[in-house]
């Protein structure tokens, strides 16, 4: 036999008259159909019926006693919810009137007294299958509801495993301001920022081609990579080309990240920037002085390691400065007419902000403006950050956190850079990763990368490179001893910078021994005003000797032999 239910199988079918010998004669004819059949005299009893006995099909008559066929019906259509219960009016009523009125209160069909078999049949069948569907569209819609919030679980899952990875970093820092809109639970939108081990902060904004999962698939590589390049020291240059050859390997060809990369060095006052995709940057000094920063490169992903540029141009500040950033989504923000923000929204805006206004603030009110609410059809991202005196950032969190592992306590290191190598890596991050073994030495992170930041930029840009110190006093100095370094790096021959390591424990911390050693022609280090005194190494707006101070700050002894080109620093700590 079918399936109960099934569109040629046996229904179980409702049935209420208040004639006995009306009710009869259709309940032998419904089962010599082969249906299961409940009867009622009147409308309440059919309600109580239907409640249950859980019917398929509901025929009832529309004039009844005690209840009439028109309010059981309502009252039946309520109870069955979601569920479709076809109800056919069995009635001799002929005018159009009351006949709207039983369909009024939830009928759908009729069937005409006295009984035809054959209608009857055909009836119940063309119901049974209008109900059959229904219940095959509400099954396809639940699993869809299901799948969806499936698929919102797993983008939620997604979201909380990306947000570890990607920290806040110092994005809470005092002169950090900024906004994020996702149209989806995960943005196509990422923006990181990290402090440096040796002091200032790396900064990356990107928009993934895409929203939610798909996105998901570049911004988590990114995420780590930048954070764990950022906090063992690695410039804005290296840890763009990691991210773009990342990207190029794992993302399928038509997706892409439009990305900016800055590096804040708030002590020398100085920007360094790579733009590639996103819309300019804005660098913000005064209501009347303002800087357009373009992009002047592909974004990252589509290009291989051996034609991607990583050059970032150095942008000199003041401080109080704002460099604004922001992805597509702030210009393609529209008005009702759908009219684009654009450049000449963000333009206008800042043109709007005053002396007296932020130009964060000033943007965010402007495309509010423009679009009547904050409600955007894009991913939207605005950061700004403000150039200020980095000892206000003291209170960043330490990039490094500890180890799992244990590490050495004792040992020795030697390691050598030398020849062209000088010009093409900075083996500082390494230096640093090897310190870094040492349990208690993660705590101290920033300290120690100044420390081999400082003895290694000396040894090559003082001693190697032979570039003078008096250059960074000015401004214009500073630029031109930054564009001659360039020139004398690329052809740099001939030359070595050595560092020799030792540790070893001392109570309950330990001594780090450093050893830094070049092939340069060395400086007079007993007349260097920065080694003089503290009074004499801050006179004056200088770019430059803040270095050996620092190391004489840090260590606990500092010593030159030589002609200066071979240092010992003695750093000790505690936990």
């Amino acid at each position: 036999m079918d399936e109960p239910g099934a569109e040629n199988g046996p229904l179980k079918i409702l049935i209420a008259d208040d004639s006995d010998s009306d009710r009869l004669i259709l309940k032998t004819l419904l089962k010599g159909l082969g249906h299961d059949v409940l009867d009622a005299a009147n409308g309440r009893d059919a309600v109580r019926l239907f409640q249950s006995g859980a019917p398929d099909i509901v025929m009832l008559d529309a004039l009844m006693p005690a209840m009439d066929g028109m309010e059981a019906a309502r009252q039946i259509k309520r109870l069955a919810g979601e569920r479709m219960v076809p109800v056919i009016f069995v009635t001799s009523l002929t005018e159009a009137g009351d006949l709207a009125q039983c369909l009024e209160a939830g009928g759908d069909g009729f069937l005409s007294k006295p009984y035809n078999r054959l209608m009857i049949k055909a009836k119940i069948s063309a119901f049974n299958r209008m109900r059959l569907l229904h219940q095959a569209l509400s099954r396809q819609r639940d699993a869809m509801r299901e799948r969806n919030r499936q698929l919102l679980e797993e983008q939620h899952v997604a979201r909380r495993v990306f947000d570890n990875i990607a920290h806040t970093g110092c994005l809470d820092a005092a002169n950090i301001r900024y906004h994020a809109s996702p149209l989806s639970v995960f943005s196509g939108d990422v923006l990181f920022a990290s402090p440096r081990p040796a002091g200032g902060m790396l900064v990356f904004a990107g928009d993934f081609t895409g929203h939610g999962l798909p996105a998901a698939i570049g911004a988590m590589p990114v995420a780590e990579t930048f954070y764990g390049m950022a906090g063992k020291g690695f410039d804005g240059s290296d840890i763009l080309r990691e991210i773009n050859q990342k990207l190029a390997r794992i993302l399928p060809k038509d997706m892409f990240c439009c990305g900016v990369m800055v590096e804040a060095d708030f002590a020398f006052n100085q920007l360094r920037i790579w733009n590639g995709g996103l819309p300019d940057g804005w660098l913000v000094r005064s209501s009347t002085e303002r800087y357009s920063l373009p992009s002047l490169h592909l974004p990252l992903g589509i290009l291989g390691a051996d034609q991607f540029k990583a050059e970032m141009d150095v942008v000199r500040t003041r401080p109080g400065d704002r460099l604004l950033l922001m992805t597509d989504g702030v210009l393609e923000c529209s008005d009702a007419a759908g009219n684009l923000f654009g450049e000449e929204g963000v333009r206008l805006a800042l043109e709007n902000a005053g002396n007296e206004g932020h130009p964060f603030d000033a943007l965010m009110r402007g495309i509010e403006q423009f679009t009547g609410q904050l409600n955007f059809g894009d991913d939207l991202t605005l950061f700004c950050l403000e150039m200020i005196d980095e000892a206000g950032l003291a209170v960043l969190p330490d990039a490094l956190e500890p180890s799992s592992l244990a590490g050495p306590t004792e040992w020795t290191c030697e390691y050598e850079v030398r020849e062209r190598t000088l010009g093409e890596f900075s083996p500082l991050p390494l230096l640093f990763h090897i310190c870094m073994e040492v349990p208690g030495l993660r705590r101290k992170s920033g300290e120690i990368y100044t420390l081999l930041s400082e003895l290694y930029n000396n040894a090559l840009e003082h001693g190697v490179l032979e570039l003078p110190s008096e250059w960074k006093y000015t401004q214009a100095g500073f630029d031109r001893y930054y564009e001659e370094r360039t020139v004398r790096l690329g052809r740099v021959g001939g030359h070595y910078i050595r560092f020799r390591f030792h540790h070893k424990p001392v109570g309950p911390g330990g001594r780090l021994h450093v050893v830094c050693e070049d092939s340069g022609s060395g400086f007079d280090f007993r007349n260097h005003p920065a080694l003089q005194s503290a009074a004499v190494a801050h006179s004056g707006p200088r770019y430059g000797g803040r270095g050996l101070v620092l190391l004489k700050r840090l260590a606990e002894s500092v010593r030159y032999y030589g002609e200066g080109n071979r240092v010992e620093v003695v750093y000790e700590w505690c936990p």
